[in-house]
């Protein structure tokens, strides 16, 4: 395909919309199976863990072959790795099975994130970049909301929903071969293609560029485990699962429509100015959903404006981590937004359900509100380095 950067950029995120909907599908899906067959909560929990444990563990040996290969084989690996994986789970039903296909999703997705991410993040224009990794998350979340529409697709058959995924994975497989291979920038460093060479660049994004893994760090935190513990806090709470079920997409929603307008913020007022008026709100709304945690239309509300400012929190980390860091050091700050994200992803759930097990009452909400002061605080007294181009380059 003749090089046409609008194509290009709107056929990488349409790939991350596609696989935000195997994502949002997958979750509840088996969630609901599970439930449906009698397996208890913790065993079910415990494989939704899967996905997360293949993000962590793949992580540090994505970027040797990313930079020997380029961005298209490994989203075309991950895409792949995906769709058969998706495909398989209708083979046969077993706990340790569907496990291990969850774990090869983890690990696909990841790539799959890893390669369009890092893609998208090299070549767009700082003046843009925030707009074009809003869209980004955009489509992901997109996807991720219309992915448990498809869970009703098993009153009709319980493989049906896992085809009809894999499916459209192949669809937007098929597209990527569409596209011009292309590599990061090399550092210059002979171990640049090397799993040693891999650490030694983590070890100079947390020296540069620390301060924007926190907001990935935080918003894994945070998704986490209001899908995991707001139920359970809800219920105990006096609340239905009706109101449940309206009050957690209220976050989702409030997060899509202001994604990209707080995308095109970031790149007039600055990434880490933003990111500090959004924790700061983040931090008010969460208090208000302690003072009014039950009452339904006051979560609602709460759950909504909180959505709306944290729900690009994402996006705005890997933007402004982008900022700090010089290009060649990209693969291996995308990497690691996404290893901090899946940091918070597991260990959200677990301090939250702590939280909920051991205190009364709003304690869960006010948790979430003291990380993201804290992550405010980091960002305001982060000092803030001198422009890129005035920086030397990372040898």
């Amino acid at each position: 395909m003749k090089k046409n950067p609008a194509a290009h950029f709107w056929i990488l995120v349409s790939t991350v919309g596609i696989s935000g909907i195997s994502q949002g599908m997958l979750l509840p899906l088996v969630a609901i199976i599970f439930e449906q067959d009698g397996l208890s909560s913790s065993l079910n929990g415990m494989n939704a863990t899967a996905l997360y444990i293949g993000i962590l563990l793949a992580s540090p040996f994505m970027e040797a072959p990313l930079r020997r290969f380029g961005y298209k084989p490994i989203i075309l690996a991950g895409g792949l790795t995906v769709a058969v994986a998706l495909a398989l789970f209708p083979v046969w039903k077993g706990f340790w099975f569907w496990f291990m296909l969850r774990f090869l999703i983890g690990i696909g997705d990841h790539m799959l994130h890893f390669g369009a991410q890092t893609w998208i993040t090299a070549t767009s224009p700082e003046n843009r970049r925030g707009r074009n990794v809003s869209v980004y998350g955009l489509f992901f979340g997109i996807g991720f909301a219309v992915g448990p529409l498809l869970t009703r697709l098993v009153e009709i058959n319980e493989a049906l929903p896992f085809i009809i995924s894999s499916v459209l994975s192949v669809i937007s497989w098929l597209f990527v071969w569409l596209l011009k291979n292309d590599s990061p920038e090399m550092d210059g460093a002979g171990s640049a293609g090397t799993y040693l060479g891999t650490f030694s660049r983590f070890g100079k994004v947390l020296k540069i560029a620390w301060v924007s893994l926190l907001p990935p760090l935080g918003y894994g935190f945070l998704e986490a485990s209001l899908n995991g513990n707001f139920p359970v806090l809800a219920l105990r709470n006096g609340l239905d699962i009706s109101s449940v079920s309206i009050i957690l997409p209220a976050f989702s929603i409030g997060g899509i429509l202001f994604q990209f307008p707080l995308g095109i913020m970031s790149d007039r007022f600055g990434r880490r100015n933003v990111l500090m008026g959004i924790m700061l709100s983040g931090f008010i709304f969460f208090i208000a959903a302690g003072i009014f945690h039950k009452t339904a239309l006051g979560l609602l509300i709460c759950f909504f404006l909180a959505g709306m400012a944290v729900g690009t929190t994402f996006s705005l980390g890997i933007s402004y981590m982008a900022d700090l860091l010089p290009k060649q050091l990209l693969p291996a700050g995308n990497l690691m937004c996404g290893i901090f994200f899946s940091i918070g992803s597991v260990t959200g759930p677990f301090i939250g359900g702590l939280a909920i097990q051991y205190t009364e009452g709003a304690t869960f909400f006010y948790m979430i509100s003291a990380l993201l002061l804290m992550i405010f605080a980091a960002l305001y007294f982060f000092k803030q380095p001198r422009p890129l181009e005035t920086r030397p380059a990372a040898g």
